[in-house]
């Protein structure tokens, strides 16, 4: 019999997006660590530094209030992390979307927060398997490395599905042969091994300034300002972490922005006015799908890799 979990009921100061705000941490719709219910019910598999966690989250705006459930020995830990997963840490003051195409999002988005998670480990190594790869690739093998190496979540997170991401001892112990059949090349692995062999240092850096944080980060091999940044907006709430490097976001935000299409100095140029709130202009472009006309076939995967 599963038992009834820890609670905990949550009344932001603002109405939260509760859905909105996560949906940066889930990996794809096939993401064994995240599900969402027909009602907007939201559960997380989470390894926390107490132990495997499973989250339920259910937003009640009318009421003010966020509910959250929690089983497993990391219950307490994740329970303690819900404000500050939704965005309560997000400073949001002096951020003056002049623009009107972000203004317009804005004003259609107004309650979405950086969230910020505190796990580090479980933003990097999915980071660092989506580098320089296509997004089927890269969700297909984040999606296998968790349901081969990573463990079912607690309580009733089995019953739906619910999986947890590999500890860190268990990374640094995956052969490589492993990783080739999980269609992750060496030099991906290698970098999501080397960081799991300093793991515990790496979640240190949670509550440094995000300068400091950038550095140790990108102080690991295979770890550049792409994937700093995208472990920075969602374990650190740093709200001024831009994706450069990445295939599509300054396109995106070029075309939003100016109708055309700009290159990561391009957009460097446009986003400087909105420091230190320049990953917020990033999402917001995002979130409201200003994305730019796409023409032609699928950059598609690769298949030099063994099945």
């Amino acid at each position: 019999m599963v038992d009834a979990g820890l609670e905990r009921v949550w009344r932001p100061s603002w109405p939260c997006a509760t859905g909105t705000t996560l949906s940066i941490l889930r990996r794809g719709r096939a993401d064994p660590t995240f599900r969402v219910d027909g009602d907007g019910t939201i559960w997380r598999g989470i390894r926390t530094p107490d132990g495997t966690a499973t989250l339920r989250l259910q937003s009640r705006p009318q009421a003010g209030e966020v509910h959250a459930v929690a089983w497993g020995t990391g219950a307490r830990w994740a329970l303690d992390s819900v404000p500050a997963m939704l965005g309560a840490d997000d400073d949001i003051a002096g951020f003056e979307p002049t623009h009107p195409v972000l203004a317009e999002a804005h004003r259609r988005i107004p309650h979405w927060r950086v969230c910020r998670t505190g796990l580090v480990m479980e933003a990097l190594v999915p980071a660092i398997i989506e580098q320089k790869v296509t997004g089927q690739e890269a969700l297909a093998g984040f999606r296998v490395l968790v349901h081969r190496f990573g463990d079912r979540a607690p309580g009733p997170g089995a019953e739906r599905g619910l999986w947890v991401q590999p500890s860190a001892e268990t990374v640094r112990m995956i052969p490589s042969w492993e990783w080739l059949r999980l269609h992750i090349d060496p030099a991906r692995s290698r970098a999501v091994v080397r960081a799991a062999q300093v793991a515990p240092s790496i979640e240190r850096t949670v509550g440094l300034v995000p300068a400091e944080v950038d550095l140790r980060l990108r102080s690991l091999p295979g770890v550049g300002v792409w994937t700093s940044a995208e472990v920075r907006f969602r374990a650190h709430g740093d709200a001024d972490a831009v994706s450069f490097g990445d295939y599509h976001i300054a396109k995106d935000v070029g075309w939003a922005l100016t109708g055309s299409e700009v290159d990561d100095d391009g957009m460097a140029e446009l986003l400087e006015p909105y420091r230190p709130h320049r990953y917020r202009v990033q999402r917001l472009v995002e979130l409201a799908g200003l994305r730019r006309p796409r023409h032609g076939p699928r950059m598609a995967p690769r298949r030099h890799l063994p099945a």
